[in-house]
């Protein structure tokens, strides 16, 4: 951000328009930004597998992506935007724009502290969270962590642009910028493996790096012009001292960093353990793109579209309370199939997303299995974030912090014992390990869940599904399943793209079909929803 911006008025704060429509707009956003990071992970599948190399990559990316994660989209989406949003609904445009300039400042210093300390500290911070790498793994590893800090931290700086663009109720650019990043680290890795030694995955690795660090850059280039033109005249960026509403998001932040802190500290742990487990780490990654396909796409989507108009009408707990419940009839109607399809259809997608060069059918299996283990707790981890979001609309970040604390702990605890105990007290391969690792985290969560609903319901009135919908959701999930498996078995040897295109078009067709007979309202929409986007 420049020191001051261009001399153009401040967007005036309008009515926020409908959560549903709003909605739409984040999942169109995140839709493109998963569907560009699932050409990304195919094209690295195509050219690291999962060898020492890959392993190296995902392991190296997580260690400064504590960064991001701490800092970034979510933490400053329950900190900035209800104090942001709520001066912007109050007519205050000049405080909210100091505000937003103090929080930009403060994050620019802190992300260049952090990142120049964690380059110097990098050997022990690879050492900390992957023991398991030795040798040229640990040296290339180490080479990538310090190119990856500095783009994660043009990436946290990005997500104070999503903090302001969501705020003015725009949702589609802030969550489509990151096609550009994943665009970068594709083109990286085509150039890196027809220059040098086509042989050395190394010298791939860290060509994607550098489209990693580039891709950073171009994210916020592509969001900063919007996000200065909406703060007008007179958003400088300073350190807020003395300011109460800035002090007020400095407290709401820290309960929320505390709170992403020990989240990550639970993936770390996983990556610990997963470090000992030979192919593991990047077999975690690209299983994660999938299983967090529908919490980014549907637990995301609803949670960021409604935090906006939640902080600005905190005050009315009935629209809150009806908010929450229409969000989660939102949530429920995809998640629950998305559960079906990657217990069942799991090698079928993983085949079609990640088979190519290096990439085997062996591999295919080995994703599928932590991808079936990820669903345990697929609902309970998209439901969860709504009621996040019902907390810090209320200015309450604390209880989800505690909350949060408990599901690592039991993460961690549960972690230690499938992932590294379970596999040889049943008399499996260690490596198969790493799908109690996610299975594990699932259980966790679902605690995590029902302690968020119950806190929820103290506050606003008890927030839950229809009685029945569960049931029918199921039983449509299970016939399109049943279906779409059937069709899956009697296929004849066909290309994975293709295979994917049929069996899963079955799936999708069935679940709305016995949806709409079992009266499901949301199926409906659905498809009102789909015909309006057709005519267009």
């Amino acid at each position: 951000m420049t020191e001051a911006v261009a001399a153009t008025p401040a967007a005036p704060a309008k009515r926020p328009q409908r959560a549903g429509g709003a909605a739409l707009l984040v999942g169109a956003g995140i839709l493109l930004s998963r569907i560009a990071g699932l050409v990304r992970q195919r094209v690295l599948g195509h050219y690291l597998g999962i060898a020492a190399a890959a392993d190296a990559y995902a392991a190296a990316l997580r260690i400064p992506n504590f960064l991001q994660n701490l800092l970034g989209e979510g933490v400053l989406s329950a900190s900035f935007i209800p104090v942001y949003a709520g001066l912007r609904a109050k007519g205050e445009e000049a405080q909210a724009r100091k505000v937003a300039g103090a929080v930009a400042g403060l994050l620019t210093l802190v992300t260049g502290i952090v990142a120049l300390i964690g380059v110097a500290a990098t050997p022990w911070l690879l050492d900390a969270i992957a023991p398991g790498f030795k040798d040229d793994t640990r040296a290339l590893a180490i080479v990538l962590v310090r190119i990856f800090f500095p783009g994660i931290s043009l990436l946290v700086l990005s997500a104070f642009c999503i903090g302001v663009l969501n705020s003015h109720h725009r949702f589609f650019l802030s969550y489509a910028a990151p096609v550009v990043w994943s665009a970068a680290i594709v083109a990286a890795l085509i150039v890196g493996a027809h220059t040098g030694d086509r042989h050395d995955q190394g010298h791939i690795a860290i060509w994607a790096a550098w489209g990693a660090v580039a891709g950073g850059a171009l994210q916020l280039a592509v969001q900063l012009p919007s996000v200065l033109r909406l703060l007008g005249q007179g958003a400088r960026l300073s350190l807020g001292r003395g300011d109460i509403h800035v002090a007020e998001v400095v407290r709401n932040f820290l309960p929320v960093v505390a709170g992403r802190g020990v989240v990550q500290l639970s993936a770390y742990v996983d990556t610990l353990i997963a470090s000992w487990l030979p192919g593991a780490v990047a077999a975690f990654g690209y299983a994660q793109v999938i299983y967090t396909l529908p919490v980014s796409l549907f637990g995301m989507a609803v949670s960021a579209a409604s935090l906006p108009s939640m902080s600005a009408e905190a005050s009315a707990r009935e629209r809150l309370h009806e908010q929450t419940e229409a969000g989660l009839r939102a949530i429920a109607f995809p998640v629950v199939p998305s559960v079906a399809a990657f217990l069942a259809l799991g090698d079928v997608i993983c085949a079609a997303l990640f088979q190519t060069g290096r990439f085997n059918a062996d591999d295919v299996r080995y994703v599928w299995i932590i991808l079936a283990g990820s669903t345990v707790g697929l609902l309970a981890a998209t439901m969860a974030r709504l009621y996040s979001s019902a907390f810090y609309a209320l200015r309450d970040t604390r209880t989800p912090l505690r909350y949060a604390v408990l599901r690592v702990l039991l993460t961690a605890g549960l972690g230690v014992f499938c992932g590294l105990y379970l596999p040889g007290i049943i008399g499996v391969d260690r490596r198969y390990g790493a799908a109690g690792l996610t299975a594990s985290a699932g259980v966790a969560g679902w605690i995590e869940f029902a302690l968020l609903r119950r806190g929820i319901g103290r506050r606003i009135g008890a927030c839950h599904l229809p009685k029945g919908l569960l049931p029918r959701l199921w039983s449509a999930a299970a016939l399109a399943t049943a279906l779409s498996l059937g069709l899956k078995l009697a296929l004849p040897p066909l290309h994975p793209v293709a295979r994917a295109a049929l069996v899963l078009g079955v799936f999708g067709a069935s679940y709305l079909g016995a949806a709409l007979a079992l009266g499901v309202a949301e199926a409906s929409q659905a498809l009102g929803r789909a015909r309006r986007l057709l005519r267009l």
